[in-house]
């Protein structure tokens, strides 16, 4: 019998912090009888870049053409506009601004603020620290930059420690900062290069050793989190187009056989069809464990409703 997730945040011991790292999924779910999938189109990135597309392009496409990742149908969206890169990002953020958080986002950081568990997420609106009223605070306020503010973080008071502490870190940008969200496929190789520079300080055969270390350049950012905290993937994809991630993914799994004392189990939990064979393949190779779920309340009322 597959593990529930209920089960393996609630019942099972880890021997290394927590963090939970959420997707889309939890905005586009609704309730008892609408799935995900079934409110497709409902704060969806993939409609809100098409709506884009019609708006500057004025053509009548109904979704994302086959034949063009998601990042790139950003980048010609760049190409062919005759506004700004930053002008795009902006009008993207705008699209989310009427986003309230609904009870799923309520119950689970308040869970998450209970257990002191850190959530990562994907996402670029602020539902998940709106739920719960949380202020945005700023790790190494020094060497802050809106285009990658990934020392800041939503909590109810300052923290110490990424890794310890609950709080809220976005990873692909925020809404806040309209210059950080990160949307082409130019944008997520630029996140690889910084992340790059931080986890490998410059040098690309490696340099992992300096991860290893408790004043290492990324001990303020969500990168710390990815790299020494055990993770639970929920809501999310991490289909072939989320490059950032996956890139990451594997950066991580490098690390671990590198030096296996250092090792972290990660879990990508899911409900709905089977995922594919190749995303499959992908996921056991980087070290994560695959736990398909009965329904789609496994993933979002059953494990925060109670403690």
């Amino acid at each position: 019998m597959t593990l529930s997730l209920n089960s393996l945040l609630n019942q099972t011991p880890s021997k290394h912090p927590r963090a939970l790292v959420l997707g889309n999924g939890i905005n586009r779910y609704r309730a008892k009888d609408e799935s995900p999938r079934q409110a497709q189109g409902i704060n969806a990135w993939d409609e809100m870049l098409v709506s884009l597309w019609r708006a500057h392009r004025g053509d009548e496409v109904a979704s994302v053409p086959t034949g063009i990742a998601l990042t790139e149908f950003y980048d010609a969206l760049d190409l062919i506009s005759e506004r700004p890169n930053k002008q795009l990002q902006k009008e993207f953020c705008e699209l989310m601004s009427s986003w309230q958080p609904q009870r799923q986002h309520q119950a689970l950081v308040a869970w998450a603020e209970a257990t002191q568990t850190p959530i990562l997420t994907t996402n670029f609106e602020q539902t998940l620290a709106a739920s719960q009223s949380l202020k945005l605070h700023h790790l190494q306020a020094k060497h802050f930059t809106d285009f990658y503010p990934w020392s800041s973080y939503f909590a109810k008071s300052p923290i110490d420690s990424p890794t310890q502490a609950f709080a809220i870190w976005h990873i692909n940008g925020m809404q806040r900062y309209a210059r950080s969200v990160r949307l082409g496929l130019s944008h997520y190789m630029g996140a690889v290069d910084r992340a790059r520079e931080i986890l490998h300080q410059g040098h690309l055969g490696g340099g992992f050793k300096q991860a290893l270390k408790e004043n290492w350049r990324g001990n303020s950012t969500w990168l710390n989190i990815l790299l020494h905290n055990e993770l639970v993937f929920i809501g999310l994809g991490l289909e072939s187009n989320e490059i950032f991630l996956r890139w990451l993914l594997i950066e991580r799994a490098k690390l671990y056989k590198a030096f296996p004392e250092r090792r972290r189990e990660a879990y990508y939990v899911y409900a709905g069809e089977s995922i594919s064979q190749g995303q499959t393949l992908f996921l056991e190779a980087v070290g994560v464990t695959v736990l398909q779920q009965a329904d789609y309340e496994a993933l979002y009322q059953a494990p925060w409703n109670h403690r």
